[in-house]
């Protein structure tokens, strides 16, 4: 669903939290505190900032929880209309080189780029992969770095860069994730973690991955001999994914923070993964109906107290 359906589609406060109340309780709504079904729907006789323009009243007697269709998600206090978060989910899902809390406020007339940055941010969250399944078949396995050129005035390097790992099926998935080092113990392990165990492996010749084939069949192509591609080894699809990342880097939000890297690199992974599936639009909703609440102070805390 595009911004053009969703502005079709959905006109109405009342009907956005209809559509939510389905996604969120395709059984019947229940209490979100005590999981009751015996559920009073109240109307409001005036609409307010952070309140919707109805709510719901549990009936069991020893709770009385009364709670909203957006109530402990990720839409749980904001002010914001449910219209702007639907076209803002349309506007994500929908850009293949993602879109910049920026281009956000000024499209959907937020008033602030602090509410814009922290709304793309909770979208980002539930597009995140909590159980994901192995990687089987033909898996490319590549790491770059993520941060400025080399400087050799300020003999800056890869030590100064963050470091992450891409792994890929062959016409499939993609795993991309931030690590402490290139070292063979962290990159061995995560396509240890990552793949599955009759995976075939194909990386470059950097020397790190000389130990896959202890645990992995591995294949490599000599990249500092200008070797890329030897038959049907070759690490062309995993290399394409990081230009893609790359280009909405630069072309988008010209600059990311390590703390919050996490959350761009698993908004590029899940719409590459859903690239060809209907309804990304809906299955992100859902999503979202169903991740539990992040405030500001958590998104903002320092790096050990967020993660």
């Amino acid at each position: 669903m595009n911004l053009i359906d969703v502005t079709r589609t959905y006109k109405t406060d009342a009907e956005c939290l209809a559509y939510l109340e389905a996604r969120r309780w395709p059984q019947g709504v229940r209490c979100v505190t005590c999981g009751g079904d015996k559920i009073s729907k109240i109307a409001r006789r005036k609409e307010s900032k952070n309140k919707r323009s109805q709510y719901y009243q549990c009936l069991e007697p020893t709770c009385k929880q009364q709670f909203s269709a957006t109530s402990g998600t990720i839409f749980h206090d904001s002010h914001l209309p449910l219209l702007t978060w639907f076209s803002a989910v349309s506007l994500l899902v929908d850009a293949k080189k993602s879109m910049s809390a920026m281009q956000l406020q000024r499209h959907l007339g937020i008033g602030s780029y602090r509410t814009a940055w922290y709304m793309a941010h909770r979208i980002r969250k539930a597009m995140e992969e909590t159980n994901p399944t192995p990687l089987s078949g033909t898996v490319e396995v590549d790491e770059t770095y993520i941060g400025g050129k080399y400087d050799k005035r300020r003999k800056r390097g890869r030590n100064e860069k963050q470091g992450v790992m891409g792994l890929i099926e062959r016409g499939g998935r993609v795993r991309a994730m931030k690590i402490p080092t290139s070292s063979k113990t962290v990159l061995v392990n995560a396509i240890k973690e990552h793949t599955a165990p009759d995976a075939k492996i194909y990386t470059d010749e950097y020397v790190a991955y000389k130990s896959v084939a202890k645990i992995r069949k591995h294949a490599t192509v000599a990249h500092g001999k200008e070797e890329w591609v030897r038959g049907d080894v070759h690490t062309n699809t995993v290399e394409s994914y990081w230009s893609l990342f790359n280009r909405a880097l630069v072309g988008s939000f010209h600059q990311v923070s390590v703390k919050h890297l996490d959350r761009y690199l698993q908004e590029s992974e899940y719409r590459f993964n859903a690239r060809k599936e209907r309804g990304l639009f809906d299955r992100t909703i859902s999503r979202m109906c169903n991740t539990a609440k992040m405030e500001y102070k958590q998104l903002t805390a320092r790096v050990e107290e967020a993660f």
